[in-house]
């Protein structure tokens, strides 16, 4: 077992998937975690566990938050619809402050393990346009990282690893097929049934299928 530990953010999806595979292939010790947040696509919580055992994570954790009591997002909110269309600015499936709690929480564990590194998969390309997926708020969070912990003050510190920032969607896939991702175990799609097959319809759906189509690479994707 390698001393070098990492945290990966696993949400189930075809991005965080990759993640894994590139800190995997870097030589990290791979401790990856979930969150059940109360979102509705809550098959992506089975497509994590599924992608950690294939992806070799030495524990894969899944940790819950009530942020359906707070709403404010079509993922969270069952009154709010989940758009099927393009929207301009930034689209009501952003969920308010998902990535800055979801980050803290990977950054305690962190500290508990021993781990320098955590990655996860925010994109500034191909993406939703949510303004926690930017570079500028991973930057932001690795200074607030060692400013507010103990590890930051009196060890080596922090660093929040966003590998796929300025990759297309196509090119996020390619590097996880060269790095051992089997594709058809993810889920990406907002409102996927019970069984984790797609909508096709969602702003993720479109996302995730032009970047297989641009990728000139097969899409494994169930849809319902």
């Amino acid at each position: 077992m390698t001393d070098k530990k990492a945290v990966i953010l696993l949400s189930g999806g075809l991005d965080s998937a990759t993640v894994l595979a590139m800190a995997r292939a870097e030589g990290y010790a791979c401790y990856t975690m979930s969150f059940d947040y109360g979102q509705r696509h809550r098959a992506e919580l089975q497509a994590a566990e599924r992608v950690a055992h294939q992806l070799g994570a030495v524990e894969h954790k899944v940790v819950g938050i009530d942020l359906n009591g707070i709403g404010g997002s079509a993922l969270t909110d069952s009154s709010i619809a989940v758009p099927e269309q393009a929207s301009e600015g930034i689209p009501i499936t952003y969920v308010p402050a998902r990535n800055t709690l979801f980050l803290s929480l990977a950054l305690g564990w962190a500290e508990v393990l021993g781990a320098r590194d955590i990655f996860i998969g925010v994109n500034a390309v191909d993406y939703s346009g949510y303004p926690d997926c930017r570079p500028a708020f991973i930057e932001a969070f690795e200074r607030l990282a060692n400013l507010a912990t103990r590890e930051g003050i009196e060890g080596q510190g922090f660093r929040i690893r966003a590998p796929l920032q300025f990759l297309s969607k196509a090119e996020i896939i390619q590097a996880g097929i060269e790095r051992g991702v089997d594709f058809a175990l993810t889920v990406s799609c907002y409102q996927a049934d019970a069984e984790g097959r797609a909508c096709g319809r969602c702003d993720s759906c479109r996302l995730r299928a032009a970047g297989f189509a641009a990728a000139a690479v097969a899409d494994p994707t169930r849809y319902a």
